[in-house]
């Protein structure tokens, strides 16, 4: 699967501020920023993702994922560590 075709899905599912896709079918990481993470869990965060994508990874489209998720409040403090 693509990686622009995984950032809409996401963009358009979570409502995101910000993300970062890199990659391939077997190794996907994903630096997703949005207000919806903003005092959600880790573990939530990271389900909201999965479950965005569920069909694909069922379809075996996309086979391993990181995730990072960030409130744009978190990612001001992390992103001057990230280059993309």
């Amino acid at each position: 699967m693509q990686n622009k075709k995984i950032k809409k899905i996401l963009m358009n599912k979570l409502a995101l501020q910000e993300i970062y896709v890199t990659g391939d079918s077997n190794h996907i990481e994903i630096i997703a920023i949005g207000e919806i993470f903003t005092g959600m869990s880790e573990v939530k965060r990271q389900q909201s993702v999965y479950t965005s994508l569920m069909s694909d990874i069922m379809e075996k489209k996309i086979h391993a994922i990181t995730i990072k998720s960030y409130s744009p409040k978190e990612w001001n403090k992390k992103k001057h560590n990230y280059s993309p």
